[in-house]
């Protein structure tokens, strides 16, 4: 299995520091917003370019140098191998085991995304001008363009940052902000995703990674709802997101005890980060509830077939872009839970591409067969259709995927394994599935009220969730890997 497993107690940095003038500012930005939204259009255009300009004065004084912290290693412990069951012991008798319970790890609930703090205003009158493409992840996009879009920065010293914050203030910005938000909206994607395509857009706009347009970036970012920190060093500058997860292996920075993540960009040790803050500014969230609107690229097809029931056989592809998408996302945790990791994968859905080469030839070999069954094939399908292998051998480093990434990977470990039959019992079956933790592995178990399915099981709400290890080849439903069996387990819910 990935080595990642039991999270050690660990306590971020915090780093206080009286700010008096920034204080004042923030209170009195929210003020005016609590008294602006209670108006019209007019009062509404006199706070966004108020608050505006107050955050670009403030950003004129409000820098200090900050320290980086090195990010967050993914705990490491070693893996269960996985186990092969005799053939021979797959028939014989099973009996009912309770087991205990060590903890249970809830889902955090979806949060919607940031908005601007009132619907940004455009002229009618104002000309729209033209578009222009950008890529992203193999998609085209379009966009509004202006030549005017194009500023010039002079350097990057605290007014000179505010004087650009300024030009960006314009109202002839208003229109690409709207544009991005809708763009947002249009290819479903979430605040991950929203990011990196205003990285795209801004360096297109700007025609090269530059200070312009990492500046062009943080501000559409900020317009549209999201708290950031700009930050500068060596003459360069960088933008910082806050976001509701502690990321993995990102250096990130403690301002006014809040933790900012460096967005593109190595460890940079010292630099000078604006304390400067928007009013209702919201952290970003690495929740994935639906797949962001690619361009398909379709990869080659993979059989898949069980053994044991070899008529459950299938031949699936994916999006290739959406591949390249989940492999640039970060790996993070929710609330000092570990196991909020694996749900954030395992509460993905497949995509349609993926849901329409595999589920038709699934449901064909199930039809008329009881839950039971069913779940037994399914389990069965996924422990022997996939090779294991683990991730510091194909990877070099802990990893997890999600479902769709298991289907196109030629090797999967115990959570992938878990994380794609969690998705299959539920889309499938309509069972209500939990992930579980053992030190050193991860396996599934799914609600079933059967006097067919017999072996380990724990009770929780009043239903009966038996264990299913995809990780355990050809075990039935109800067994666990002689490895564990003495354990106790943390239950990881998912969305059912």
């Amino acid at each position: 299995m990935k080595k990642i497993l039991c999270l050690l107690l660990w306590f971020l940095p915090c780093v206080i520091y009286s700010q008096n003038n920034f204080e004042k500012f923030w209170q009195k930005a929210n003020q005016q917003y609590e008294r602006f939204k209670q108006n019209a259009d007019k009062n509404y255009s006199d706070f966004k370019d108020r608050a505006n300009q107050q955050y670009a004065e403030f950003m004129e004084r409000a820098w200090r140098q900050y320290n980086a912290f090195a990010g967050i290693e993914t705990p490491k412990e070693e893996p269960v191998p996985p186990v092969v069951m005799p053939e021979e012991d797959r028939n014989k008798p099973v009996i009912d085991n309770n087991k205990l319970i060590e903890d249970v790890i809830k889902p955090q609930p979806v949060t919607p995304q940031p908005e601007p703090v009132e619907p940004i205003k455009e002229d009618k009158q104002e000309d729209k001008g033209q578009t222009f493409t950008f890529q992203f992840y193999g998609t085209d996009i379009k966009a509004p363009f202006f030549d005017n879009y194009k500023y010039k920065l002079d350097g990057v010293s605290e007014k000179q940052v505010a004087d650009g914050w300024k030009t960006l203030s314009l109202p002839k910005y208003n229109h690409l902000i709207n544009e991005c938000l809708k763009i947002r909206k249009d290819y479903r994607l979430n605040d991950w995703a929203y990011l990196q395509m205003l990285d795209n857009l801004s360096v297109s706009i700007m025609n090269k990674q530059c200070n312009e347009a990492t500046l062009l970036m943080a501000y559409l970012y900020c317009q549209s709802g999201y708290k950031m920190r700009i930050g500068e060093s060596d003459n360069k500058l960088y933008m910082l997101y806050a976001t509701q997860s502690t990321v993995y292996g990102v250096s990130y920075y403690v301002v006014d005890a809040d933790i900012y993540y460096l967005y593109k960009g190595d460890k940079v040790e010292y630099i000078r980060i604006c304390q400067a803050a928007f009013p209702q500014e919201q952290e970003m969230s690495f929740q994935l509830r639906q797949q962001p609107v690619f361009a398909m690229q379709t990869s080659s097809y993979r059989t898949l077939q069980s053994e044991y029931y070899p008529e459950i056989k299938a031949n699936v592809r994916v999006n290739k872009n959406l591949i390249n998408f989940y492999n640039n996302y970060p790996t993070s945790f929710i609330n000092g839970d570990f196991g909020t990791r694996w749900a954030m994968y395992a509460n993905t859905p497949l995509s349609d591409e993926a849901k329409n080469t595999l589920y038709p030839a699934l449901k064909k070999v199930l039809q008329g067969k009881s839950k039971a069954e069913s779940a037994e094939m399914l389990l069965n399908f996924v422990q022997t259709s996939l090779v294991y292998e683990y991730d510091d051998v194909v990877w070099g480093d802990d990893r997890a995927f999600f479902a769709e990434e298991t289907l196109f990977y030629p090797y999967a470990d115990c959570e992938d394994r878990a994380i794609l039959y969690s998705r299959l019992v539920r889309d499938l079956l309509g069972i209500d599935a939990v992930l579980i933790y053992y030190p050193g592995h991860l396996a599934t178990a799914i609600c079933l009220n059967s006097p067919d399915v017999k072996g380990y099981y724990f009770i929780m709400e009043n239903k009966r969730y038996y264990i299913a290890d995809p990780t355990y080849i050809g075990a039935p439903i109800g067994l666990q890997m002689p490895e564990v069996r003495n354990e106790q387990i943390k239950v990881i819910l998912l969305d059912n």
